[in-house]
């Protein structure tokens, strides 16, 4: 551009060039190294140090020592304490099996009474029967235990009097007490109980039906458990019933 003004061709700082080149190269090496080599070299110098490793070895423990000796065997007490035990049954019950196995088998000997039944066994008594009782019993065979005792009846439970079943005869009857309290203040009315009646006839425990005032049932509550009745009896067994007794409470005017 600065020839197309000028007009003429002529380059003189492009021919006298060589000499800034060689010191730009030169600077930008300079560069370089500075820059990306020293920081290198540095950075190898100063590498980190692998840590040494270290190893400890125990010395091998020493063996355990060895177990204590067993016992002494004491089988020859046991087997002399048994043979004696043999001995004396042997000696009671000459048919006593054995209790330790025998040292060699025996032919069987058939045992068998002189007189008697057939099978009998030795030292037993005329007549007797195959199997008994060793030694037999005087008198004859042994007599079968004797039957139990029938069970006992199962108890029955209370029935209701009334309809087929009629109330038995009331032998002792008391009447309530009229109390003071309730006299004053004027109380009348019914109360309605139920009493349980036991096989002896005499009243086990009694239950408010209907109720009038807590001082007239505590009052027919107490007479009603004083009753007594002739027990009853179905089939011929004496049974508990329950009856229903009414008593009526009025205040009488003089």
């Amino acid at each position: 551009m600065f020839d197309l003004i000028t007009g003429t061709t002529e380059r003189p700082l492009r021919e006298k060039m060589f000499g800034p080149k060689v010191l730009s190269f030169t600077v930008h090496v300079v560069v370089v190294i500075l820059v990306i080599v020293i920081p290198l070299l540095r950075v190898t110098n100063t590498m980190p140090k692998i840590p040494v490793m270290l190893a400890f070895v125990a010395s091998v423990p020493p063996p355990p020592p060895p177990p204590p000796p067993p016992p002494a065997p004491t089988a020859r007490p046991v087997e002399a304490k048994a043979a004696t035990v043999h001995a004396a049954t042997a000696a009671q019950n000459p048919l006593a099996a054995p209790i330790e196995a025998p040292a060699e088998i025996a032919p069987e000997v058939n045992r068998v009474a002189t007189t008697g039944a057939q099978g009998g066994v030795e030292g037993g008594v005329e007549g007797g029967v195959a199997g008994g009782i060793v030694g037999g019993i005087p008198g004859g065979v042994v007599p079968p235990p004797p039957p139990p005792p029938p069970p006992a009846p199962a108890p029955r439970a209370p029935v209701h009097v009334g309809g087929q079943i009629t109330v038995p005869a009331l032998v002792k009857r008391v009447e309530p007490t009229y109390p003071e309290l309730a006299s004053s203040a004027q109380l009348t009315g019914i109360v309605i109980l139920e009493a349980t009646v036991g096989t002896d006839g005499c009243v086990e425990s009694v239950k408010v039906l209907r109720s009038r005032h807590p001082f007239l049932d505590r009052a027919s509550v107490d007479a009603l458990k004083q009753w007594q009745y002739s027990p009853l009896l179905l089939n011929g067994i004496k049974t508990p019933f329950v009856v229903t007794v009414t008593f009526n409470f009025s205040v009488q005017h003089s």
